[in-house]
């Protein structure tokens, strides 16, 4: 965990700021690590926003690597709304996840209308148990006004949920993102203890700004470098950078 604290309004609010770190492959999450991060979203093919990896990839950072490792489950690109084949080998990675030891998968389900999926999302966060359950930016495009889309997700069950506030970045989006974490405070605590992941353009640049403006708790970057070869991978330097900037004052 890292400390960080943040001058707003000419008051100080101090808080402990989770670092997710997205990881497309093996290597970046061996990156990752050296970089010092300890918790990641394991992924591929992020150039298309991230597909479900391999068995072994998540085996290898669990058990090899010893990471938090939160999986991406999502089987194809495009849209967010399955067909039942789809549904049934959703559900079927969500176990197998949790019988290779991730500590949380990161899904999300959209129904024919674009709403988010509550039936969907709650059978999903059942199958995880005991993972953690984020809800992802799915969320971004539903045609729902944040507020709703948000109690919805609180409904699903899900412990988090990965946001750039319906907007290409986090920054763009910090003023919803910082209505979301405000509404969350006011659910009862027997319904909800949801965790807003500010995710999407976060740079060790930018996170102490988006930090301020959100009051977000987590943050989510990839600090990718794209290799000669068009290979995208995480930079140990970037990620190095991104967790000292949340420990700065």
């Amino acid at each position: 965990m890292f400390f960080s604290t943040i001058l707003k309004k000419n008051q100080y609010f101090c808080t402990v700021i989770e670092v997710e770190i997205c990881t497309p492959s093996r290597q970046s999450a061996e990156a990752a690590k050296l970089g010092g991060a300890y918790r990641i979203e394991l992924c591929r093919d992020l150039a298309c926003g991230g597909l479900t990896p391999c068995d072994e990839d998540i085996e290898y950072c669990v058990r090899t690597l010893h990471l938090r490792t939160h999986v991406l489950v999502r089987p194809r690109a495009g849209n967010f709304y399955y067909t039942s084949d789809e549904v049934d080998a959703i559900l079927h990675t969500i176990d197998r996840c949790r019988q290779l030891g991730a500590a949380a998968v990161v899904i999300g389900f959209l129904d024919y209308y674009g709403r988010i999926d509550v039936a969907l999302t709650r059978r999903a966060v059942e199958i995880a148990s005991p993972m953690e359950v984020t809800f992802h930016r799915a969320f971004d495009e539903a045609h729902q006004q944040p507020l709703d889309a948000l109690q919805a997700v609180v409904e699903s069950g899900c412990t988090r949920l990965l946001t750039s506030g319906q907007q290409p970045t986090a920054l763009q989006g910090a003023d919803t993102i910082r209505q979301l974490v405000e509404s969350t405070h006011h659910f009862p605590l027997s319904s909800s203890h949801l965790k807003i992941l500010a995710g999407s353009g976060v740079t060790p640049a930018n996170v102490k700004d988006l930090i301020a403006r959100t009051r977000v708790a987590e943050v989510h970057g990839s600090c990718k470098i794209t290799l000669p070869d068009g290979t995208v991978q995480t930079d140990a330097k970037q990620v190095s950078n991104l967790l000292q900037a949340t420990q700065e004052f």
